[in-house]
């Protein structure tokens, strides 16, 4: 260990975003960067644990603790502090497929466990991770590796979001012939369509990483969805094993008094038609719904209506609010959220900050939910219909929510977008293959073993785990790849 008081002696320092009130008038990112010997300081920082909960990736309290891909953070915060940038990077590569998605979109659960950060600011462990692999790529240590043999062993991955991606890569290590399908016309997933350009850059970024893994011998397959596009029986005779990281994407609806009326869509569909017109046409070719001049209201919170909220105000909205239906988070850890839990403590994220520099205020409304929608004469939203509530424990001590009488309100809304979440993979490809289901509707394959009830077929990321985190995907992809190695060894 390089700085043994480097805690002690130095404050956490992150790079400075870009002013909101700039930034929102493109789509480029907005995170900028340290000075290389900043940079090195805040390596310092890590104080080398005895039992470092940073990489410990276990699941506390219904939340993840430390890092799902057990990242050897330790190890390379000292080398970064030492100025061994190439050996830093080796072992971020050890675990990591994708430290340039992490670095970027990653909520670092890893942080939330940092031993520094029982009575200091934690280390800057997602800022140093992003550092490592930024400088990388400048520096040209980042090059196409293909296996240096091949087996006689094909197999396809069906989706090609983080988990996709990270499991096509294990297996092309492995020596496998890989090829991975995706129904829309460009690989990513979620990692494309789902998080906006200013979070992570498509071409700079995301398509980078894709052509990376295209000369290292995977073999991409786009606009084909498996089991409409291409018959699951011609999948399962071409190929030895699949391995499905389709992902999940079911999202959650509002079933109240018009739901069904103009002006009322899923964010996730608001935000891949905005990416794609944004690549295609640069916005030009309209095939998006625009929030210029328009009252915008986002219910739910959580990543997904963050993003909505800054797109919109890209687009030039008129208003932007966001409904939550939790309460607002304390500012700090309350007695029964302890260290090494996540914090659940109120932030105030990109999209927010924002609106804030816009509006003068943080768009989000807590402990509020939408009772009905009302449209126009021609059937267009025009407002939304909300109470507040409470949430108070019922006789088993399950908290419940209760309306508050008196509190009801009407919003202007000429566009409201659903961000609640997502409910579990699609059923077409599922059914085809005769999976089982685990009770919340995901693809049934135990963690550790990724096997469905279909001897060649694993499942692998959302699709098996539900909705969750970048980072888990990219650990699940990866667990899937061995596992499925295994499976083909022996067979």
């Amino acid at each position: 260990m390089g700085k043994s008081t480097g805690f002690l002696e130095y404050t956490r320092e992150v790079p400075m975003d870009r002013a909101p009130l700039e930034r929102i008038k493109d789509w480029q990112e907005f995170h900028l960067e340290l000075p290389e010997e900043v940079q090195q300081i805040q390596g310092a920082r890590c104080m080398d644990c005895g039992v470092p909960y940073c990489h410990s990736g276990i699941m506390l309290a219904g939340a993840a603790s430390g890092c799902p891909l057990h990242n050897l953070i330790p190890e390379w915060n000292d080398l970064i502090y030492k100025g061994l940038w190439q050996e830093a990077l080796a072992r971020l590569l050890k675990t990591n497929n994708f430290p340039e998605f992490t670095g970027r979109v990653c909520p670092a659960p890893c942080e939330g466990a940092c031993t520094v950060g029982l009575n200091q600011p934690q280390v800057t462990i997602k800022t140093n991770e992003c550092a490592i692999i930024d400088r990388a790529f400048k520096e040209g240590w980042i090059t196409p590796n293909p296996p240096k043999s091949r087996t006689d062993k094909k197999v396809a991955v069906v989706g090609s979001g983080p988990a996709g991606l990270a499991c096509a890569a294990e297996l092309n290590k492995a020596g496998h012939l890989v090829t991975v399908y995706e129904r829309a016309d460009r690989i990513g997933g979620l990692l494309m369509y789902g998080i906006p350009n200013m979070k992570l850059d498509k071409i700079g970024v995301v398509q980078r990483r894709v052509d990376l893994m295209k000369a290292e011998g995977i073999t991409f397959v786009t606009n084909t969805e498996v089991g409409k596009d291409y018959p699951v029986a011609a999948l399962q005779a071409d190929y030895d094993a699949i391995v499905l990281c389709g992902g999940a994407t079911k999202p959650r609806d509002l079933p109240v008094e018009g739901r069904k009326l103009a002006g009322v869509q899923f964010a996730i569909d608001f935000l891949s038609a905005n990416t794609k017109s944004l690549l295609d046409s640069n916005l030009t070719d309209g095939q998006f719904t625009s929030a210029k001049d328009k009252n915008v209201v986002i219910i739910g919170g959580g990543d997904t209506g963050t993003d909505c909220v800054g797109t919109s105000i890209r687009h030039g909205c008129k208003s932007v609010i966001q409904l939550e239906i939790m309460p607002k988070p304390p500012l700090d850890r309350t007695a029964n959220n302890p260290w090494p839990e996540w914090p659940k403590t109120y932030k105030l994220d990109y999209g927010q900050e924002e609106a804030q520099a816009l509006y003068g205020d943080d768009p989000r409304r807590y402990c509020t939910t939408t009772k009905k929608m009302v449209g126009d004469a021609s059937g267009q939203i025009k407002e939304i219909h909300t109470v507040d509530i409470k949430w108070v424990p019922d006789e088993t001590g399950r908290m419940t929510m209760q309306e508050l009488p008196g509190t009801e309100k009407i919003l202007r809304a000429d566009l409201v977008l659903l961000a609640m979440g997502f409910l579990g993979p699609e059923d077409q490809l599922v059914d085809q293959l005769g999976l089982d289901r685990d009770p919340r509707s995901n693809v049934k394959a135990d963690y550790g073993s990724y096997q469905t009830n279909v001897a060649n077929v694993f499942a692998a990321g959302d699709m098996r785990r539900g909705q969750s985190l970048v980072v888990w995907a990219i650990n699940e992809g990866r667990e899937a790849a061995r596992a499925c190695h295994s499976y083909l060894e022996n067979k």
